[in-house]
């Protein structure tokens, strides 16, 4: 298979060597791209000292902008993504690409428990899984891993949905399961990074669960709208039952509610239409 290995690097200098030496270790033959997120140490010349391809970016725009340019300037049919700080282990790469052979067009390294730095992680990790598999009606075991493997040219129908911070996997994983193309799960353990994180828990859980919102409802909008309707409309007919008993009258709040469930259905039915329009282009060659 013609395959890409896709890293994105931020003042990765203390890993970058080491992750790149792993993977020449496998020889694979495949092109190794680094993407340069506006470093301000050595990361550039040390990954090309290594051997890869460097592509920067004039100053740092994100993870998700650094994949992006990534799946652009990959020529694989093939692109494997991963970190640049020592996390993912380049040895199941080739468990990656035998779950490709299966027929899958997308393949997420799915992390064990061991592998949360901490019990925060852990949970807020579970509840996103748990939300999107709601969502989606996929069973989903890691819904923000960046290990993974995909078609390149499925993969990027979807550039244009993926933001530029940290939760590209859970818009790519998201937009393959609405379109239709399988996803598989690879176990794999990743390791504790070597230096500082750039993630926030507090800000980017945050932004995780807003984007989970905005992608479940471009995933299946009525998933997410119908059962919050049902939910105003039956307290709207509970309260307008109680005071009907009680005072023999409807009120302005039994109104609201009803009016108010009424809105939110419609809001998901449109959403539903725009969803639609999102994925008309998934099938075209």
């Amino acid at each position: 298979m013609n395959i890409t290995i896709v890293l994105p690097a931020k003042n990765e200098a203390k890993n970058i060597t080491g992750v790149l030496q792993s993977i020449q270790a496998l020889k694979l033959n495949a092109e190794v791209l680094v993407i340069n997120d506006g470093s301000t140490d050595n990361t550039a010349e040390l990954a090309e000292q290594a051997g890869a391809k460097v592509i920067s970016h004039p100053y740092s725009q994100g993870n998700g902008a650094a994949i992006k340019t990534g799946a652009r300037n990959s020529s694989g049919d093939i692109t494997i993504f991963m970190d640049g700080d020592g996390q993912h282990n380049p040895v199941d790469i080739p468990m990656f690409l035998q779950k490709m052979e299966e027929g899958y067009d997308m393949v997420v390294g799915a992390r064990n428990a061991k592998s949360q730095a901490s019990l925060l992680r852990r949970v807020g990790n579970a509840f996103y899984n748990r939300f999107a598999t709601i969502m989606t009606g996929h069973k989903i075991d890691d819904l923000t891993s960046g290990f993974r493997a995909v078609r390149t040219e499925k993969f990027k129908k979807f550039l244009y949905l993926l933001p530029n911070g940290f939760s590209y996997p859970t818009t790519s994983t998201m937009a393959f399961f609405r379109s239709g193309f399988p996803v598989a799960y690879a176990p794999i353990h990743a390791g504790q990074r070597q230096g500082k994180s750039h993630i926030r828990i507090v800000r980017d859980g945050a932004r995780f669960f807003i984007i989970i919102l905005r992608i479940g409802s471009l995933f299946s909008p009525m998933r997410l709208f119908l059962p919050v309707s049902m939910t105003l409309f039956t307290l709207g007919i509970g309260y307008y039952g109680y005071t009907y008993i009680t005072e023999n009258r409807l009120t302005n709040m039994s109104a609201l509610l009803l009016n108010t469930s009424v809105i939110t259905f419609l809001m998901g039915f449109l959403s539903e239409q725009v969803s639609a329009l999102h994925y008309r282009h998934a099938e075209d060659d």
